[in-house]
């Protein structure tokens, strides 16, 4: 069973813990964000080729094992992804840890998530020879930000701050639309669906 499947009409961030779960008990000391970052980045980055291909370029640029229900989990989020930017809908959403976590701990989520990002993104370009072409602007303004974002860290003096929880919030947005916009200039999406899931 994917652990998609329990919370369907749930936001994605419930499914953090689960996949976090599934990694340590295959022996992945991996963030949830980055491997879901990582994923992302190499649709953004034109990575063609399907379920097998995407779960082949993930382990070799996080050098993990995928195998079992935890290929199975990922693969779900591939197809979560694709599906959430088709036919207009762009509820897409990056998997991070939900509110019951400290501000600290989420911006490490964040800063994990975007780092992930950039290496599937670099990863799929090598891959699809596409590294002599020109980035698009908005794709390229998005990879600098999130390059900055691998970079944040709070205050312990901001943990409790008010204004520190809104400008996670902002951040949140602005890099939910970001990464839209770059998997959308790579064609992710579309007006068709997302394949399924092949058996395993």
């Amino acid at each position: 069973m994917s652990i998609l499947d329990p919370h369907p009409a749930d936001s994605i961030s419930a499914f953090f813990d689960d996949l976090a779960n599934a990694l340590l008990e295959q022996g992945e000391m991996l963030s949830p964000a980055e491997l879901h970052g990582c994923l992302c980045g190499l649709l953004g980055g034109g990575l063609r080729g399907g379920e097998a291909a995407l779960l082949a370029e993930l382990e070799q640029t996080l050098d993990i094992a995928l195998h079992g229900s935890l290929a199975d989990d990922v693969a779900s989020l591939r197809t979560t992804a694709i599906e959430s930017l088709g036919e207009g809908s762009f509820d897409f959403q990056p998997l991070l840890p939900d509110d019951e976590l400290e501000l600290s701990q989420r911006i490490e989520a964040m800063a994990q998530w975007c780092r992930g990002f950039l290496s599937g993104y670099a990863q799929a370009r090598v891959k699809s020879e596409g590294q002599g072409e020109a980035v698009l602007p908005d794709s390229a303004e998005a990879l600098r930000d999130f390059a900055a974002i691998a970079q944040a860290a709070v205050d312990d003096d901001d943990q409790d701050s008010n204004a520190a929880e809104d400008a996670y919030y902002e951040l949140l947005e602005y890099l939910r639309v970001a990464a839209m916009n770059v998997m959308l200039d790579a064609g992710v999406g579309g007006d068709e669906p997302a394949p399924p899931l092949s058996d395993r």
